[in-house]
């Protein structure tokens, strides 16, 4: 994505000096609305809060499921700048979109806060105008778990109703994902991936392979400061160490709220989410540490 950037004598700084009063204090005079509430959409995003019901904790429920969305969408913004610049060779590139995704992604973390203190009742109140709505139907997440490697095709099929949204989930689906990209990158590099693992079928999870887990504990081996690769994986982990805090606060809001109860969605809730935290993303970085 381009960004411009308004240098002191464009139009932007030009604006920015008009508005002043010249002694300090903030412009209060705009005739056609404020700027900062056209660039964010504030109005537009402020009429989205549309509960079904009475109980104040549904708007919680609501504005944390939205609050959410837009963090996906940031994530997802990044893994894909960290992907396609390790498909280019760009190691700084890719660290610094990780890290600015594992900013984004403890917010996303910290967001199961605002549910936290839901008890039960209130979340029956409101649970069954719910219908068969369901965060497991997100196709925002759905490219996250894609571009860490839990890929399925059938994941794609609650949004054939919407081609937009189904072939953008299908081109992430065939895309490689992070994890891919950067065993490509150190195949580039001389390294005995496995070629299995360079070119392989990506709608389709790749299982853990102790050839790839000796990969990274070589490039582990080699403790020079200077060594992008040893950066590289430790940035990789610290993204997958947060997915694995997301899935278990999930797990911990839905136990709290509404214990075992059968998800709206039709899935085992709980149970479901229990078995998903219990899988290491990345598995071959996590594998090596018993190895060394």
């Amino acid at each position: 994505m381009m960004v411009s950037v308004r240098h002191a004598s464009g139009k932007g700084a030009d604006s920015r000096r008009a508005g002043s009063d010249g002694d300090g204090r903030p412009s209060l005079a705009f005739d056609a609305g404020t700027p900062y509430a056209e660039y964010g959409a504030i109005t537009t995003l402020l009429s989205l809060q549309r509960t079904r019901t009475d109980e104040p904790a549904e708007t919680t429920f609501l504005v944390s499921t939205q609050v959410m969305e837009l963090l996906f969408a940031l994530i997802r913004h990044e893994w894909e700048i960290a992907r396609d610049a390790l498909e280019a060779d760009d190691v700084p590139v890719a660290v610094a979109a990780l890290r600015r995704g594992a900013s984004a992604q403890d917010v996303l973390i910290a967001s199961w806060d605002l549910l936290g203190a839901m008890t039960p009742n209130e979340f029956t109140r409101f649970r069954d105008r719910l219908g068969e709505a369901s965060g497991f139907q997100s196709y925002g997440y759905r490219h996250l778990e894609f571009l860490i490697g839990n890929k399925a095709e059938a994941m794609v099929r609650p949004h054939r109703a919407d081609p937009g949204v189904r072939a953008d989930l299908e081109r992430t689906l065939r895309a490689p994902g992070l994890h891919d990209a950067a065993l490509r990158l150190l195949h580039r590099r001389g390294l005995p991936v496995p070629a299995g693992r360079v070119d392989r079928d990506f709608t389709r999870p790749a299982e853990p392979d102790p050839a790839v887990e000796r990969v990274w504990a070589a490039v582990y081996a080699d403790e020079r400061s200077d060594n992008d690769l040893l950066l590289l994986a430790e940035t990789l982990l610290d993204t997958a160490e947060r997915v694995t805090r997301w899935r278990h606060r999930h797990l911990m809001a839905v136990k709290r709220a509404m214990g075992a109860k059968r998800g709206t969605g039709g899935s085992s809730g709980m149970a479901w989410l229990a078995r998903n935290a219990a899988v290491d993303v990345f598995p071959e970085l996590w594998s090596l540490r018993t190895r060394i």
